[in-house]
């Protein structure tokens, strides 16, 4: 027994030096763990709460637009934008109130929406999206210039018809018929042959005739 107990007094003493020595690292690391993990799962408890107030405040937005009331539209958009614009619901109130400014013949504003969500839309379907339609405020406008260098940006290739499309519009109004009808034909090799949009296309580019 005398044996036992001194190997286990033996045992007992170099755990309480190895302690000593290594006991604060043991305790921080335990609490860099939790604290770890404590700080994922508060993240994600807030990111989900500010995705669901983003949720409803922009379903007050759609109501606005259903009743046409411009105001309450623009203030909520507002509202949406500045508390939650690093979610996807900032670009998508932005695209749509930017839709009913227009609507109500406010280019200003909806050309600063429109350039809100080409630049801080979280994905880049969004951005482009939002570069085509303001692309299409700007030739409206007669910022061609302006337009052509929105249509210049970097997207997604299922975009790229769209995008050599909308350019060929903005050539035409520029008096460049042969670019335009260039344009136009790299809009239709993107375009699958059964894309309906084809026809509009090719319509476009048929009334250029050899582009001279």
């Amino acid at each position: 027994m005398a044996v036992y107990d001194l190997e286990e007094q033996e045992s007992i003493d170099a755990l309480k030096a190895w302690w000593r020595q290594y006991g604060r690292l043991v305790i921080a690391a335990v609490v860099a763990f939790v604290l770890g993990v404590g700080g994922i799962q508060g993240w994600r408890y807030w990111q989900t709460q500010q995705g669901l107030k983003a949720a409803a405040l922009y379903g007050e937005l759609e109501e606005a637009v259903r009743l046409n009331d411009a105001k309450r539209t623009d203030e909520l958009a507002r509202q949406v934008i500045a508390d939650f614009g690093r979610t996807t619901y900032g670009a998508k109130a932005a695209l749509l109130s930017a839709r009913v400014a227009l609507d109500a013949g406010d280019a200003k504003l909806a050309e600063e929406r429109l350039r809100w969500a080409a630049d801080r839309a979280r994905d880049e379907q969004t951005r482009a999206l939002a570069n085509l339609r303001l692309s299409a405020l700007l030739l409206d406008g007669k910022q061609y210039d302006d337009a052509l260098k929105v249509l210049s940006v970097a997207h997604p290739e299922p975009f790229s018809a769209l995008f050599a499309d909308a350019r060929g519009d903005v050539l035409v109004a520029q008096g460049k018929m042969g670019e335009a009808r260039t344009a136009y034909q790299a809009a239709l090799d993107k375009l699958p042959k059964s894309a309906g949009y084809r026809n509009l296309v090719e319509i476009k580019r048929d009334a250029l005739g050899d582009g001279q």
